[in-house]
């Protein structure tokens, strides 16, 4: 690289991102709820509890450290539960609620992304069904109306689905999340309701607000065969990585829906993106397995070289990073980063880590990509799902019991970084000097 500081476009975005039943605390009218009351289902049998305390106002605290750290953008989103606790029952004190932290948000400084659904049922839909049932689509739709219809004037870019392949891969293939089936054809009736779904909450939004933002967001696992010359390695990447990474991509693009052996025509879905929000975190190697049908025939496993993460949930994978951009440049779309980070309650990865992926931003920027910002995963240490509380994502550390929280050295790093716009040449110096090293010829 040319050995001087890393300058970002004029009014980009730098924020944090956090979900509702991550840290807003008692939850308890949804799906996850049910899975932590369940024995077995969450590492050490804890459950979210009160999470964050968002929910009585802690976000206050956490937001004001956001701004006065330089961040000018946080992504959050709604607990469809809230709004809807029964079918048809609007819940007006819960839109109140998050009509006036919005306000707060907007107060404090910050552009709001909201996100309508980040991995969470009402109860009500979760037992007739979930997204297995061809009507949760319509219901979900009756919510966002109500939800954008009562916030409009606050928001102007929406995050329709977080992550729906990891809903559908962990609820109905590994089982890691509820309703912990292993069932792939119901993995492929969620998919496709949940691009119907996707689909209803597009349109719906912009009738209410034509001028809006929406996206969706997409977790890009980046993956390679672990034995190129291996032909039954590249043939299993190439299933998986069509399967995971372009299968509700491509339909919001064509109508055309690919899931393994299945497929579906949804003419509804085509251009329902205005931008696409890309969630990056590693990268895995494939060998195909004969023998482990369960695991679609493949074994996944990380670089052993890699710089692995406090509980091996993560390898430090930059290149990964830049590949996911180059993926969701094919879209032509504007690019927003709504999720990137690293588990590390030592606060010992996450400076390397920050530093070599924001550097294949800038990078991928100089390419002539259009990245509107990067939303860091997280501001705060939450909620992980069924790994609990045994990752800390959070540039704040916060103890459970007590709810202080404890500035993170890395919240100095990305200060700098957002205060300045840039990711200047000492930090690079000091946390990824390899990136200054001249590549051989």
């Amino acid at each position: 690289m040319n050995k001087g500081t890393c300058f970002f476009p004029k009014r980009f975005l730098w924020g944090t991102a956090t979900s509702s039943h991550q840290v807003e605390g008692n939850n308890t009218n949804n799906n996850w709820y049910i899975w932590d009351q369940t024995p077995g289902k969450i590492i050490g049998g804890a459950t979210a509890g009160l999470a964050c305390d968002w929910w009585n106002g802690r976000w206050k605290e956490d937001l004001a450290h956001a701004v006065e750290d330089g961040q000018n953008i946080h992504r959050l989103s709604i607990e469809w539960s809230r709004i809807e606790p029964q079918p048809g029952k609007w819940d007006e004190s819960a839109l109140l609620a998050y009509r006036e932290m919005l306000k707060g948000i907007l107060a404090l400084g910050l552009k709001p992304m909201v996100t309508l659904h980040h991995f969470t049922d009402p109860i009500w839909i979760y037992e007739r069904g979930g997204w297995e049932n061809e009507e949760t689509a319509a219901h979900f739709a009756q919510y966002v109306e109500k939800t954008v219809g009562a916030l409009h004037d606050l928001v102007d870019l929406w995050v329709t689905i977080n992550e729906p392949t990891v809903y559908v891969f962990s609820g109905y293939m590994s089982g890691e999340f509820p309703p912990g089936k292993n069932d792939a054809k119901a993995a492929f009736q969620v998919l496709r309701n949940l691009v119907r779904g996707h689909a209803c909450a597009y349109h719906t939004i912009h009738r209410i607000q034509p001028t809006a933002m929406v996206g969706f967001a997409k977790n890009f696992r980046a993956m390679a065969p672990a034995r190129k010359w291996f032909l039954p390695d590249r043939w299993v990447n190439t299933f998986s990585y069509n399967s995971f990474n372009n299968a509700f991509a491509d339909a919001l693009i064509n109508g055309k829906l690919k899931f393994a052996m299945w497929k579906d025509i949804l003419p509804e879905a085509i251009a329902t993106q205005d931008f696409i929000g890309v969630n990056y975190y590693t990268r895995d190697l494939i060998k195909f397995r004969l023998f482990k049908p369960k695991e679609i025939f493949q074994e996944r496993f990380f670089d052993p070289a890699a710089e692995m993460s406090e509980t091996g949930f993560i390898a430090t994978e930059p290149v990964g990073f830049y590949e996911s951009l180059q993926w969701a440049q094919r879209y032509k779309l504007p690019i927003y980063i709504t999720e990137n980070g690293v588990e590390d309650s030592r606060d010992s990865v996450r400076p390397h880590y920050l530093t070599t992926h924001l550097f294949q931003v800038w990078k991928a920027i100089q390419t002539g990509m259009d990245i509107r910002g990067y939303i860091h995963w997280s501001q705060v240490d939450n909620f992980e799902w069924e790994r609990a509380w045994t990752q800390r994502f959070g540039l704040w550390e916060l103890d459970v019991a007590t709810q202080k929280r404890t500035r993170r050295p890395s919240v100095d790093i990305y200060r700098d970084i957002c205060m300045s716009n840039e990711l200047p040449l000492e930090l690079i110096q000091l946390h990824a000097p390899e990136l200054l090293e001249p590549r051989p010829r």
